[in-house]
């Protein structure tokens, strides 16, 4: 079972997109997925179909606040082998609310290790949706982490944030987490017609090697389409371009999993 966060500080990257789509390919190659929807704004949780306007208590802000067990909230989507905990606004008051709490970064960490430890429930996967900050979700998301997957948009200022992720990354990996790892990083939003996306490629692949994703991810209008009927795009268009790249990039990370498994 392995817990991996798709995080990018910036917005509007594909972050979301990649944990809805990936989670329903893996689900449809018959692996357990659990999406945590750890993004106030909840996107993850209407992409797969339900509510962001819940009661609080039975989303993920009612584990953070110690008013649920996980047991109790996970809800399953209208997809097989696909479950998620979802979100909604109430989520950003609870850095605010936990001030106080010395070990606030450790809230998701502790309470996802007791739900693996007493639980039957067996995913292959977790797979958490950060918000678009570096703030106390990010940093509790990356703590309780195997690994992270970083959509990079093929754009002007992607790469200067991306320093800025590395060096968070780094300090986690000193003080709270010394086991996490990139995972990689997959190129979104990438525009052939456009020379600026392949001179992005080609920074991101010089500097990250073979950590960037062979698969990359075009614009695609169905890609976009897709959230607001409430499922995947692989569900509702799988010949679409967007939906033949996240079936690519499945592929590739089911092999890069793969890979790790044998090598270990």
């Amino acid at each position: 079972m392995k817990i991996i966060s798709i995080i990018n500080q910036k917005g509007g990257v594909g972050k979301t997109t990649t944990v809805i789509n990936l989670a329903s390919a893996l689900s449809q190659q018959g692996k357990k997925i659990l999406v945590i929807d750890l993004d106030p704004q909840g996107n993850a949780t209407t992409g797969l179909g339900l509510s962001n306007t819940e009661q609080s208590d039975q989303t993920i802000y009612g584990i953070l606040n110690g008013t649920m067990s996980i047991t109790k909230v996970i809800k399953k989507t209208k997809f097989e082998n696909l479950d998620v905990i979802t979100s909604n606004v109430d989520l950003s008051g609870l850095e605010v609310e936990t001030a106080g709490d010395n070990d606030r970064a450790f809230i998701l960490k502790s309470k996802l290790t007791a739900y693996l430890n007493d639980s039957r429930a067996l995913y292959d996967y977790i797979l958490i949706d950060c918000p678009p900050s570096l703030s106390l979700l990010t940093v509790m998301a990356l703590v309780s982490s195997n690994s992270l997957l970083v959509p990079l948009q093929t754009e002007f200022f992607a790469l200067e944030g991306l320093t800025q992720l590395m060096k968070t990354i780094d300090r986690i990996k000193v003080n709270l987490n010394p086991n996490l790892n990139i995972q990689g990083i997959l190129l979104t939003m990438y525009d052939r017609r456009n020379k600026l996306s392949s001179q992005v490629e080609e920074e991101a692949r010089n500097y990250f090697k073979e950590k960037v994703y062979q698969t990359v991810i075009p614009r695609n209008v169905r890609l976009s389409e897709a959230p607001s009927h409430g499922v995947p795009v692989l569900v509702y268009d799988k010949n679409c371009p967007g939906s033949k790249s996240y079936y690519s990039f499945t592929d590739e990370f089911i092999n890069q999993e793969n890979n790790l498994g044998s090598a270990a």
